[in-house]
């Protein structure tokens, strides 16, 4: 059984962190590491952080440079064989989620499986898929990234501090590195969380998907990347194009 370091970040969200803290108290596996970073709150975040304190194995409550620093923060404090970033908002699929990813395999370096999608209101997106690939390595985030990292269990040997030169989406560099040290990888085949649509790259739309491209440069190469986005606004106007006809 191995251990689980799941790292909760929040910044001023009252309303979703004690959902999202329940999600992982109640789970049926039990070797887990509960960590939870706190970017000094003045909401009354951390006022409901503190009523499950004696469930939770840290808590840091302290100003940061963003959400990729106060991961960072998470992941020095880790102790787990793996590691899960959960932040607030969002939830883990199931209460025998973590429980049925570890008994897919044995021993892999990388774990990942579905994502459900929710709106601000917390209605599901019609459990619309994430589109996770049936396989999985370094090279599969060329077409786009595939797999929310909620939905990701790594291998803690195997990662590293998050880039803090990106703002927006250091998590597609940070999971690449990983997947590019993986020997085995494993789909679990099933629903694993439950995600907020949203978030810091969202907000900042244009300066995320710089960002994505420039990482997506370094790990495919320039003229294959600029081939790789034509390949991806071609199949979106094919699927506008279909989902006009079917609404007319």
């Amino acid at each position: 059984m191995p251990k689980l370091t799941i790292i909760t970040i929040v910044y001023n969200n009252v309303r979703d962190i004690e959902r999202t803290i329940q999600s992982i108290l109640k789970q049926t596996y039990k070797k887990i590491e509960y960590i939870v970073i706190d970017g000094a709150s003045t909401d009354g975040t951390l006022q409901v952080i503190e009523r499950y304190k004696d469930q939770i194995t840290k808590i840091i409550s302290e100003p940061d440079k963003g959400i990729y620093d106060a991961m960072n923060k998470g992941l020095a404090l880790a102790t787990g064989d793996y590691v899960l970033f959960m932040n607030s908002g969002d939830e883990i699929y199931d209460e025998h989620t973590v429980e049925d990813v570890f008994a897919t395999a044995p021993g892999a370096d990388i774990y990942y499986g579905e994502t459900e999608m929710y709106n601000d209101n917390w209605e599901s997106l019609g459990r619309r898929r994430h589109e996770a690939p049936e396989e999985f390595d370094w090279t599969s985030f060329k077409y786009g990234m595939s797999i929310s990292h909620q939905a990701i269990y790594i291998r803690r040997s195997i990662i590293t501090p998050y880039d803090l030169t990106y703002k927006y989406s250091s998590d597609i560099d940070w999971i690449i590195k990983a997947a590019k040290k993986a020997s085995n990888i494993v789909n679990v085949h099933r629903y694993v969380a439950k995600y907020l649509v949203g978030g810091m790259s969202k907000k900042k739309h244009r300066e995320s998907l710089k960002e994505r491209f420039k990482i997506f440069t370094k790990y495919y190469g320039l003229i294959p990347n600029i081939f790789n986005h034509i390949v991806i606004a071609g199949n979106l106007a094919l699927y506008f194009v279909k989902h006009r006809r079917t609404n007319d």
